[in-house]
């Protein structure tokens, strides 16, 4: 590994050694195994069925592997049982019953046992995003992966993350990356406050640099507004209901609680008709266009194109918002609208749905304003 202050993977983490006297060697049966001063097992790679002619080394990128020497096999490596930090080629794995392969955050920088922290892969209907939790609650997401970048990280280029993902062909879904040159190493660590550090390495200076954080403002934890809601950074306050939208209850919202989020300020036409209301107003509803946003969490997936994506949300009184992405296809919601976050570039277009009269309002405020 190109720098000894940079930890990136633990075997023992939950089994500290209380001395120097500790040893890493390959036992009669062939695993790779952590010793105390006393020669007691901390930690083994507990491989059943391995043979005593075993080596163990390590990769250009820091995987740590238990090879069997006659057949060359890998029977064992560090990348199956990650610490904190996503390594070049290691893939972050679920399928549709368990989160496969996950990073853990330590304790705190200074302790590597686990920690509050985990991230991992996860698929909402055909769409793949990387989420971090704090213990089980949902703490920070990527925005929905397009093919080529993570749409709800303004900064990120295809052609310098170099991300893949997608289905490995045994119903697993994964993402990783890989690194085109030495001269571009990058890690990505989950740290002990459940945030991404990515961080390259500087030949110059022989060290790890961070390069970017996956927390740059309040806007980035998860549903910090609640429901109905954008977060905007630039904005004070941060948090603003969606038009058409006012805030469920006004004494907390003016205290700056914004948890409650957001409710519909005007009844939906379909729902109207649905709920037999003899309204005059027989305008269908229609939607309002937000620009460069992060797209709420619970999408749902299908290949159609944009039109189509637009009328089949209309046609259905519980879709709610749709958005498109060429990478993407067809993206709709059916719930609450939860962790939207406005950009001043990037991200995507999500059209929300409101009452006909609320738009009438919005072009009447609008050419008032010209």
């Amino acid at each position: 590994w190109k720098s000894q202050s940079t930890v990136v993977w633990v075997a023992n983490r939950n089994q500290p050694l209380n001395d120097s006297s500790g040893i890493i060697t390959i036992s009669e049966d062939g695993n790779l195994v952590v010793l105390n001063g006393q020669k007691q097992v901390v930690w083994s790679s507990n491989v059943s069925n391995t043979s005593s002619n075993t080596t163990s080394q390590f990769s250009d990128y820091g995987k740590l592997v238990l090879t069997e020497t006659t057949t060359g096999n890998i029977l064992w490596d560090s990348f199956q049982q990650p610490s904190d930090t996503l390594l070049p080629g290691m893939k972050l794995s679920s399928n549709s019953t368990s989160m496969r392969v996950k990073l853990a955050s330590w304790k705190s920088p200074s302790n590597p046992s686990v920690g509050s922290f985990s991230s991992g892969v996860v698929e909402r209907i055909n769409i793949l995003e990387v989420f971090v939790w704090n213990e089980t609650q949902p703490y920070w997401r990527s925005g929905p992966w397009n093919g080529g970048i993570f749409t709800g990280i303004p900064s990120m280029s295809p052609y310098r993350n170099g991300f893949k993902g997608g289905d490995d062909g045994e119903a697993n879904k994964e993402i990783y990356y890989t690194v085109p040159s030495a001269l571009t190493f990058t890690i990505y660590m989950l740290n002990s406050q459940g945030q991404y550090e990515e961080k390259w390495w500087y030949d110059e200076k022989k060290e790890m640099q961070l390069v970017w954080t996956s927390q740059e403002s309040d806007c980035d934890v998860y549903g910090m507004c609640g429901p109905f809601t954008s977060c905007n950074a630039q904005s004070s306050p941060i948090c603003s209901c969606l038009k058409g939208f006012e805030p469920r209850n006004k004494e907390e919202w003016n205290r700056q609680n914004w948890t409650g989020g957001c409710v519909r300020r005007t009844q939906l036409q379909c729902e109207r008709v649905k709920d037999h209301n003899t309204s005059r107003d027989t305008k269908e509803d229609g939607f309002l266009k937000l620009q460069m946003v992060k797209v709420p969490d619970f999408p749902e997936g299908s290949p159609v194109e944009p039109d189509i994506c637009r009328s089949q949300c209309l046609e259905n009184c519980s879709c709610v918002a749709y958005s498109h992405d060429d990478g993407i296809g067809c993206m709709s919601w059916t719930g609450n609208l939860l962790d939207i976050q406005q950009f001043s570039d990037a991200g995507l277009d999500l059209y929300v749905r409101i009452a006909h009269t609320e738009l009438g309002m919005l072009f009447l405020i609008l050419c008032s304003n010209i």
